[in-house]
């Protein structure tokens, strides 16, 4: 079967954007920095607007000393032990964030024959090249059909799309499929997406790329105010998780591993593999500032963290931690503000965009 074609705009969607929603956005919408702003680093998306589900690659051509943190309790990843600091392989050649629970870790198989194409990956003597291909996948699998779901053609495509441009954000790639606000049940979720940031200092970038599927509510870390969650029963307001919860409303029956928000942390400065993991664990603060509740029992959050070395120095890891964590806060806050109302079938997923015209 033909499936849209892919690029880096942004994915058509079902239903209707209001008028309103089409105007110049505010200054808290407008972006702040990018992955893509890394020395090395590309971004490519396939949106699949069939159900819609996609997936996203994060591509280093001459290679990224690599590290990952899980911190979520239901994971799907791939070569994640593969990262760890005391094996060895030193350098990744790109990672995949896609949708389609387990079904979308076929993704990074497309994703390691594309960069074969490209002359790409590891030196394996008369073996040919390995591309280094880390993955991790979100649940989107309540949103549609999900007998659709990124396969390695997925991959693929999203390769042949990856560009040092400033990549869409929002229902795109991994994000397509994404909700946020669950605790509560789906119909009383709101959608979520894919967003990115950076910040540089004293020349260095640290950037993030997030693909947000969280369980609990996306909160502006700058203001504490929930911006996308759970719903009221009505579906009119944001409800507030946290403090449902801690007023003693019980949460609906969860299913491990049917949320999950994944990403991607880079820089350009000069990191050791241990300093990579260390960056990856760093970065996940800035989930729990921007998401509550995060890390569930039902979440499989998981951080990657790749250094290029081309800013050819290192601001320490205090300052990079900190960066790394701003940027991820930001890139979780712009994935659900770039976000737009879905509709499939019986179900309706409104976006931030929605309440924030409403207030």
């Amino acid at each position: 079967m033909t499936r849209p074609a892919s690029s880096n705009a942004p994915a058509a969607r079902r239903g209707t954007i209001p008028a309103a929603h089409a105007a110049t956005p505010p200054a808290s919408l407008r972006a702040q920095g990018a992955l893509t702003q890394v020395g090395g680093i590309e971004v490519g998306h396939f949106t699949d607007t069939r159900r819609p589900t996609g997936c996203t690659v994060v591509i280093a051509r001459d290679g990224a000393v690599a590290g990952v943190s899980v911190r979520g309790a239901a994971p799907g990843t791939r070569e994640t032990d593969l990262l760890r600091p005391g094996n060895l392989v030193e350098k990744a050649h790109a990672v995949v964030l896609a949708g389609g629970s387990a079904w979308g870790l076929d993704a990074a198989a497309g994703a390691m024959r594309w960069l074969e194409t490209q002359g790409i990956g590891l030196v394996a003597g008369a073996g040919g090249l390995v591309p280094i291909v880390p993955s991790a996948v979100l649940f989107d699998l309540l949103v549609g059909d999900a007998r659709i779901r990124p396969d390695a053609e997925a991959g693929f495509q999203a390769c042949a799309a990856a560009s040092g441009q400033r990549p869409a954000e929002g229902n795109v790639g991994a994000g397509a499929g994404a909700a946020v606000g669950k605790l509560f049940g789906i119909q009383r979720a709101m959608k979520g997406g894919i967003g990115t940031a950076s910040v540089t200092l004293r020349g260095v970038t640290v950037g993030a790329l997030i693909a947000c599927n969280a369980l609990g509510d996306v909160v502006d870390p700058d203001t504490g105010d929930v911006i996308a969650g759970a719903r009221t029963a009505g579906g009119k307001r944001l409800l507030d998780s946290r403090r449902a919860i801690l007023r003693g409303a019980p949460p609906k029956p969860l299913l491990a591993g049917t949320n999950t928000t994944i990403g991607v942390i880079a820089t350009d400065a000069v990191i050791t593999k241990a300093q990579a993991q260390k960056l990856a664990q760093m970065a996940h603060d800035g989930l729990a500032r921007s998401i509550n509740p995060a890390h569930t029992m039902s979440d499989g959050d998981t951080l990657f963290a790749l250094g290029t070395g081309c800013a050819g120095k290192t601001p320490g890891m205090m300052v990079l931690g900190t960066m790394a964590a701003e940027a991820t806060a930001r890139a979780v806050v712009r994935a659900v503000r770039a976000a737009r109302s879905l509709d499939v079938g019986d179900l309706r997923l409104p976006c931030a965009m929605d309440f924030a015209a409403a207030r």
